[in-house]
């Protein structure tokens, strides 16, 4: 029968799973336009239902008229007027839009004072700061995916300007699925989650590229189904279960030209090496004139055509637009009034050709009476050209669409990265996409973590295993029972290996992770001899600045120790253990650990992360002596690590203030046998150092690594055995039952039963669990061989 804390610790499991609540209503059909087809009605009926969302619609699925629809369902709804943002001259396409389709109440606005009642009020970014945003009752971010092209500050202003706003709604093409970040601004925007949290949730810091995040193996799934909680992705109307007639897109052909520059021998160093942008640019400036040449001998074998030009500059536009007749340009330093006559009269066929720049013209613009367009180079950025290429390249495009790439020998490095990041997107696309379909086929559900698992056991030679959640486990284990614990919780959220809501590690953060850690806390102090204690092996965790707003530390030894002493533990002591900082650096490539740091601003050197073992013990009934003491009458008769550093043997120690081993014999008499105690105290000495430098950090199992899957994102980390063994050694006799909650691949039952004591513990991970049985098998066998007697024993 479940108790109260049973149904409490189940129902914070089921929270752990996100996804996007409904906030918004649901709308009779019959107010949306009736030139919606199957899939745009779907869409908009669910924006609206959630109330803050975003459809990331394929270019020419009709985002424009799902947007139109679901500002005028508000506005109806609220009573209130709708403001529609969008880039500069796509307003005028988007009320010409809505007239079109006989969507009624759609007007531009160019401030609040223009905002006469209830409706949808079209206006472009610039423009924000005209209006009070608090007027509306809901707000659509038109061609959103320019979130991530704007500046931190403007990202925070537009989330702060729209935060009270009861209706939301992003819209763009299929964003960017490798620019994680593009769709935290939008989760963020929408108030969905922050999108620091995000990547505390589902993200690792990517040590390959700093300040980077990769997607956590593990996550994947749950991810993605999370954004599809929010966002609708559609590539075509199919992935809703709909006809796709009608929405075939036209053969797409890319011609590439390259310009064979006359570069002098100086040049030759520079351009056999990666270009940086300041380099690639003054590459660029060196052929400029030659690619404008190109691309006007392409435009000149198509004259009647109306052709699209990109630029990446002001000085290519100016080399194009001097021998291309008749192509007008836009360019940012234009009035609004001049670049929205020109976009205007490319639309309606007034201007024939037409040169911009990605960044200014390719959001937004619905341009399927262009085939012709022309790259005249390319920049780093793979998300502009699938822009730009958009313009003309979607669904409602009747003929085939030819793109000529002409870039000079120095730019094809350039190009070739563009394929790649063509051919990873794709791939991420179709995850994303898919997310999608699985979860509307749910209903919608997005809830995805693992909530369940199949408890099994498996025992050997003074040794049990236990295969599930910890926080159920533990409680058969009975009262008073575990001699000593010691285990390395999953640090919060640093690693993870699993998709179980069970995974403690699978937490949004410290304090979803300490709520979770806490249900078992209690549950350690319940099993635990009265007296004994219990060992958390842990460490300090890095802050990185893209997530936590600052580079630094974060100081989780002192969590645990508030978690476990406000359960009624004692905070018993602290060992130090001593890792390299060398090993550390390059590890991580942590900048605070760099030499060349020290040259540029040693404020930013830090030391490097030492590992702790925080030890808690349980209250005795006295206050004093265990209920069972670990009493050893003749000292310490064996030194547990290193033979090298037995300090018997070995005076040396790290440090030169340290007492030096005694030499003196200190005789004392133990049941009428004379012992000299002297040994014993420099095993003390060394044991009770506040940090122990004698730890070898290479030594562990070495087959944990057969633990592992491909979807884990780090190798697992286990305790280092000579931690396990000094500990065990120290403060369990013979014979006493070590347990380990997060068992992992057995590091603290191998060593347990190697010095004779037996073992208890508790997996989440069949994997590691396999590997641990192993470890422990192996290990007992080990134990019964050195226990054994052999020719020689009990001869002097």
């Amino acid at each position: 029968m479940l108790t109260a804390t049973d149904t409490e610790y189940l129902s914070f499991i089921a929270s752990k799973a996100r996804a996007a609540e409904p906030a918004g209503f649901d709308c009779d059909p019959a107010w949306l336009p009736a030139a919606m087809k199957g899939h745009q009605h779907e869409v908009a009926l669910w924006a609206l239902k959630l109330g803050r969302a975003a459809a990331f619609l394929e270019r020419g699925l009709g985002k424009t008229l799902v947007s139109l629809g679901w500002g005028g369902a508000v506005a109806r709804h609220t009573g209130r007027p709708v403001l529609y943002l969008c880039p500069l001259a796509v307003g005028p396409q988007t009320v010409r839009e809505a007239a079109k389709f006989g969507v009624p109440g759609v007007a531009l606005a160019a401030s609040q004072g223009d905002v006469t009642g209830p409706g949808v009020w079209v206006t472009n970014y610039q423009k924000l700061h005209k209006f009070d945003p608090a007027a509306f009752g809901g707000v659509i971010l038109g061609e959103s995916s320019i979130l991530k092209n704007f500046t931190g500050r403007t990202k925070r202003d537009l989330c702060a300007a729209f935060a009270a706003t009861p209706f939301r709604l992003c819209e763009t093409a299929t964003p960017a699925p490798n620019d994680h970040m593009e769709l935290g601004n939008h989760s963020e925007f929408l108030g969905v989650m922050p999108a620091n949290e995000m990547l505390t949730r589902w993200f690792i810091n990517d040590l390959a590229h700093a300040g980077e995040y990769r997607l956590k193996g593990h996550a994947a799934a749950d991810y993605w189904r999370w954004v599809a909680s929010w966002a609708c992705c559609l590539s075509k109307p199919s992935d809703l279960g709909y006809d796709d007639a009608g929405y075939d897109l036209p053969p797409l052909r890319v011609f590439e030209h390259v310009v064979k520059g006359d570069l002098s021998a100086a040049d030759a160093l520079v351009n056999n090496q990666k270009l940086s942008a300041s380099r690639m640019h003054a590459e660029m400036r060196k052929t400029a004139a030659d690619r404008a040449a190109e691309v006007a001998r392409l435009v000149a074998a198509e004259p009647d055509r109306a052709w699209l030009i990109w630029c990446n500059t002001d000085y290519e536009a100016d080399a194009l637009v001097a021998v291309v007749p008749g192509c007008v340009e836009v360019r940012g330093s234009h009035k609004d009034a001049v670049k929205e006559d020109r976009l205007t009269g490319f639309s309606e066929g007034r201007y024939l050709k037409l040169a911009s720049k990605p960044s200014l013209c390719g959001h937004g613009m619905n341009w399927q009476h262009c085939s012709r367009m022309a790259f005249m180079g390319l920049s780093y950025s793979w998300e502009q050209y699938h822009q730009a290429l958009g313009r003309c390249w979607r669904y409602g495009q009747t003929e085939e669409v030819h793109a000529h790439v002409v870039c000079a020998e120095t730019e094809l490095e350039v190009l070739a990265d563009i394929k790649r990041k063509q051919a990873d997107a794709e791939r991420m696309r179709s995850a994303m996409v898919g997310a999608v379909r699985e979860a509307w086929r749910g209903e919608h559900r997005g809830r995805t973590l693992v909530t369940s698992y199949d408890a099994t056991r498996v025992a050997g030679d003074g040794w049990e295993l236990r295969l599930g959640d910890s926080c159920q486990e533990v409680k058969a284990v009975p009262d008073d029972s575990v001699d000593f614990t010691i285990f390395s919780p999953p640090f919060s959220n640093l690693y993870i290996y699993s998709d179980s809501a069970f995974d403690m590690g699978n937490a949004a953060g410290d304090e979803e992770f300490f709520a979770h850690f806490r249900f078992l806390i209690p549950e350690l102090l319940r099993v635990t001899v009265p007296g004994r204690l219990c060992a958390v092996h842990c460490k300090d965790l890095p802050l990185y600045r893209n997530r936590d707003d600052a580079s630094g530390l974060q100081d989780f030894p002192a969590e645990i120790s508030k978690a476990f002493t406000a359960a009624g533990w004692i905070f018993h002591s602290r060992v130090t253990i001593w890792k390299c900082p060398v090993t550390e650096r390059e590890r991580t490539n942590s900048h605070g650990l760099l030499h060349q740091t020290v040259m540029g601003d040693s404020t930013r050197v830090r030391q490097g992360m030492a590992d702790y073992l925080l030890v808690f013990r349980k209250n005795p009934p006295d206050g004093t002596k265990s209920a069972k003491p670990v009493a050893r009458p003749k000292g310490f008769e064996d030194w547990p690590g290193d033979p090298d550093l037995d300090p018997r043997a070995n005076p040396l120690h790290p440090s030169k203030f340290a007492r030096k081993p005694g030499r003196k014999p200190r005789q004392v008499e133990v049941a009428g046998e004379a012992v000299d105690l002297t040994p014993s105290v420099n095993i003390w000495q060394r044991l009770a150092d506040p940090v122990w430098f004698h730890v070898d950090q290479r030594e562990v199992l070495n087959n944990y690594k057969e633990g592992t899957g491909d979807r884990d994102d780090k190798h697992i980390c286990p305790l280092q055995l000579g931690v396990v063994r000094e500990a065990v050694y120290l403060w369990t006799n013979p014979g006493d039952l070590v347990f380990s909650p997060f068992a992992g691949v057995g590091s603290e039952g191998y060593e347990s039963l190697k010095l004779g004591r037996r073992f208890l513990g508790i997996e989440l991970k069949k994997s590691y669990l396999d590997v641990a049985a192993a470890n422990l098998t192996r290990a007992a066998k080990i134990a019964k061989r050195d226990a054994a007697p052999n020719l020689f024993t009990g001869l002097e």
